[in-house]
C-alpha cells in the first residue's frame, strides 16, 4: 500500500469576533487530504486534516517542506507491515527529517494538519472509528461512551453587550451544554465582572462558568483578576498570562485557590514537561489544554500523555483545545476529561457529527470509520468544494 497523493488548501474562518489578544477577521486554516491506494466500499481511502483555530493556514510550510518529504518517501518507510496500514509514527519521522530540535513555531501546526489526515486514513483502513482504534491500541480497549463538552464563546464583538452575551449563553444551555466559557481581559475589569455576573445569573453557579484571558495579563493584572474572580468559584481561570511564563503561573497558583487552565499554546512534549515542572500547577484541580493538532499531532500528544503519567498526573485533567471531532475522538479513546466545543463560531471546522446532539453536557461519537468527518455535512461540503468529489 502507499500514499498516492497528498493535497492542501487554505480555507477562511474569518469572523468579527475578538478575544483579549487577537481578532479573527483574517483567520484561515489549512485543510489536507491524504489519498491512499487502499479501497474501501469501492473507493480509495482518503484521510482529511485541518488545524485548530487561532493559528493561521500553513500553506507555505506544507508546500515547501513537509508535503514533498511525504511524496518522495519510499512507501516501505511509512507502512507498518504488521498492520498493513500507514504508520503515523514513521510518517512523523519523515516529516521532521532535517528539522532542528526546539524552535517549534508554526511547523508544529503544519505537521499537525498532516497527522490528523493520516490518523483519519489509518482508522478508515481498519474500518473503525478513530476513538475505538485509539482505545484498542493505547487504552486497554476502554473507550468512553460519552464525553463531557463545554461551550466556548463569549467573545467580544462590536455592539455586543451583556444582554447579547446572556442570549448567547442561553442558546448554549438550550442546546444541551451545562458548562460555558467566556472571554475576559479585552475590557476593563469592572466591565468583565459585569459580564461574568450576568452569565452567572443565568447558569446558576460558578462551577458552570469558565473564563479565558488568552494570555493577556502580566503577573500584577493576573493576580488582580484572580482576587476578583476568587469569590465566584469559577470552573477555571484560563491562560492568565503568557503560556511560556511558568513563573507567572507558579506565583498566581500560590495566591489563586481556584482551578487554573493552560497549555493550548504549548507545542511539544518538552514544553509540557517544563510546564509541569515549573508552573506550580496542582494535580487535584488544574486543567491541561494542549491541542493535539497545534502540537505536531496525535503522535506528539501521546508523548505528552506519557510525561503526564510519569509525573503523577491523571489523563482526566486534560481537556484539549480545538473544539473539533479529532480532539473529541482522542478524548473518548484515551480517557481524557472532556473536550472543548464551539457551537457558534469557526464553522464548519468546529462542532461534531450531525446526529450526535449534546445531552446534559455530554456527547456521543458516531460509529463512523475514521475521525467521522463524513457524518458532519457542512464540513464535508466544504472539503468537497476544496478537493472535488
Amino acid at each position: 500500500m502507499r500514499i498516492v497523493d497528498i493535497k492542501e488548501r487554505t480555507a477562511s474562518i474569518a469572523s468579527p469576533i475578538r478575544n483579549a489578544y487577537i481578532d479573527f477577521r483574517g483567520m484561515t486554516v489549512s485543510v489536507a487530504a491524504v489519498v491512499t491506494d487502499v479501497i474501501r466500499d469501492g473507493k480509495p481511502v482518503v484521510g482529511y486534516g485541518f488545524n485548530s483555530n487561532g493559528r493561521y493556514a500553513q500553506g507555505c510550510l506544507l508546500r515547501e517542506r513537509f508535503l514533498p518529504r511525504v511524496r518522495e518517501a519510499d512507501p516501505s518507510t511509512y507502512v507498518s507491515g504488521a498492520r498493513d496500514n500507514l504508520d503515523p509514527f514513521r510518517l512523523r519521522n519523515i516529516l521532521m527529517a532535517n528539522e532542528k530540535p526546539g524552535g517549534h513555531g508554526e511547523r508544529s501546526v503544519a505537521v499537525g494538519v498532516i497527522d490528523m489526515a493520516v490518523w483519519d486514513a489509518v482508522a478508515k483502513i481498519e474500518r473503525k472509528p478513530l476513538y475505538r482504534l485509539l482505545a484498542d491500541r493505547y487504552n486497554n480497549g476502554a473507550a468512553a461512551d460519552r464525553v463531557f463538552v463545554y461551550a466556548a464563546g463569549g467573545y467580544y464583538y462590536p455592539g455586543k453587550g451583556t444582554r447579547e452575551l446572556r442570549d448567547e449563553m442561553s442558546r448554549y444551555l438550550d442546546a444541551g451544554y451545562r458548562v460555558v466559557k467566556i472571554k475576559i481581559g479585552g475590557a476593563p475589569l469592572a466591565d468583565d465582572l459585569r459580564r461574568i455576573e450576568e452569565v452567572l445569573s443565568l447558569v446558576g453557579g460558578g462551577d458552570r462558568l469558565a473564563v479565558d484571558a488568552n494570555g493577556r495579563f502580566d503577573l500584577d493584572a493576573a493576580v488582580e483578576y484572580g482576587e476578583a474572580l476568587g469569590p465566584y468559584g469559577l470552573r477555571w481561570y484560563e491562560e492568565p498570562g503568557d503560556p511560556l511564563d511558568y513563573r507567572l503561573h507558579a506565583d498566581l497558583a500560590a495566591r489563586y485557590q481556584g482551578p487554573i487552565a493552560t497549555g493550548e499554546n504549548l507545542f511539544s512534549m518538552q514544553d509540557t514537561r517544563n510546564l509541569l515542572r515549573h508552573a506550580g500547577l496542582r494535580k487535584d484541580r488544574d486543567i491541561l489544554q494542549m491541542d493535539p493538532v497545534l502540537s505536531y499531532g496525535l503522535v506528539e500528544y501521546l508523548r505528552m500523555l506519557e510525561v503526564l503519567g510519569e509525573m503523577g498526573w491523571s489523563r482526566d485533567r486534560c481537556i484539549p483545545h480545538g473544539g473539533h471531532q479529532f480532539a473529541l475522538n482522542i478524548a473518548a479513546g484515551l480517557g481524557l476529561g472532556g473536550n472543548e466545543s464551539y457551537p457558534e463560531v469557526f464553522a464548519p471546522f468546529g462542532g461534531f457529527a450531525d446526529a450526535t446532539p449534546v445531552e446534559d453536557g455530554m456527547i456521543r461519537l458516531p460509529e463512523v470509520p475514521g475521525v467521522g468527518f463524513e457524518a458532519k455535512s457542512d464540513l464535508m461540503d466544504l472539503i468537497r468544494s476544496l478537493f472535488g468529489p
